[in-house]
């Protein structure tokens, strides 16, 4: 039981970083907390999708002799791609907060619930 875990012990931290993101996000009321949330649920992801691209022992896929077991790079440039993705979003959902904070003088998504029904 113990190899299992020691052995798959990048999974084990996956799944850490999946729930501290998602409890992050579902407890905090503050936006700027929330969009921590995410990206460490995102980090998470990308976690999990390098450990299933890595191909212990493989080698880069260019045809050489002597080498027999290749590492597949399709999961490697998804995740370098959502990395960038994740940026711009990271960075569009920073420019929103500064525009709520703009409008309703604070980012605390209880506070802008009571300020929007009160009038």
């Amino acid at each position: 039981m113990m190899d299992f875990i020691i052995g798959h012990y990048n999974y084990w931290i996956v799944i850490v970083l999946m729930m501290v993101g998602l409890y992050t996000v579902i407890s905090r009321g503050n936006l700027i907390k929330k969009i921590i949330g995410l990206n460490i649920f995102q980090v998470s992801v990308f976690f999990l999708y390098i450990s299933l691209g890595t191909v212990e022992g493989g080698a880069a896929p260019i045809i050489a002799e002597g080498v027999k077991v290749y590492s597949n790079p399709l999961p490697h440039v998804l995740i370098l791609t959502a990395i960038v993705v994740g940026v711009a979003t990271t960075a569009l959902a920073l420019a929103l907060v500064v525009r709520i904070k703009e409008s309703y003088s604070t980012i605390e998504e209880d506070e802008i619930h009571n300020l929007d029904h009160s009038l």
